[in-house]
């Protein structure tokens, strides 16, 4: 097995009374996924909700494990309830 790490920064924007999903970014750490979130608390990204996650991942069995919620902010569909981060 070839488990990699993914770490997921994923933005959440209103659009027309909806929140819609924005474009999913890969983060190389931890860090790097931390400060796009920083950037989201402070403003300086036009977001309304972000989640970070981490997941393990074999790509070659096409298996993704479940996430580990690292961090959100803001507006997120369908987390109030399975947050515990």
């Amino acid at each position: 097995m070839s488990e990699t790490q993914h770490i997921v920064f994923q933005p959440y924007l209103w659009k027309n009374h909806t929140l819609q999903p924005g474009t999913a970014i890969a983060c190389r750490t931890v860090e790097d996924g931390q400060r796009r979130m920083d950037k989201a608390r402070a403003g300086l990204l036009s977001l309304d909700g972000a989640v970070l996650v981490r997941m393990a991942v074999d790509e070659e069995l096409g298996d993704y494990g479940e996430p580990e919620y690292l961090a959100t902010m803001g507006d997120i569909p369908g987390m109030e309830d399975d947050m515990s981060a």
